[in-house]
């Protein structure tokens, strides 16, 4: 397992921090304390969405998987296989058609 740094509240591989330390950072202007201040909101910020993001991955993988043993021996229907990935949120209703424009590329 690979050497940790604490940074702030959080630990970071000592390769990725050592990395980002000694070859990303120089010549940015962006100071390392504050960098890894920012990483630190950033991951107390998102981790509890992340968490709940995996986890409802984790349950459409066990409705996959648990539909899939199910369904086995079954010849596959394309139309009932649609209506349950409807049913369980894997897939969703198309929205509003949109555009999108970028600048300075």
């Amino acid at each position: 397992m690979s050497e940790m740094i604490e940074a702030g509240n959080i630990n970071v591989a000592a390769e990725l921090y050592n990395f980002i330390n000694d070859e990303a950072l120089p010549g940015t202007g962006v100071d390392q304390d504050h960098f890894w201040a920012c990483v630190d909101a950033l991951v107390n910020e998102l981790g509890p969405r992340n968490a709940a993001l995996l986890a409802k991955r984790d349950d459409l993988q066990a409705k996959l998987d648990a539909w899939h043993k199910a369904n086995r021996d079954s010849v596959f229907d394309p139309a009932a296989y649609r209506a349950f990935l409807d049913e369980i949120g894997y897939l969703m209703p198309e929205g509003d058609a949109f555009s999108v424009e970028t600048a300075n590329v």
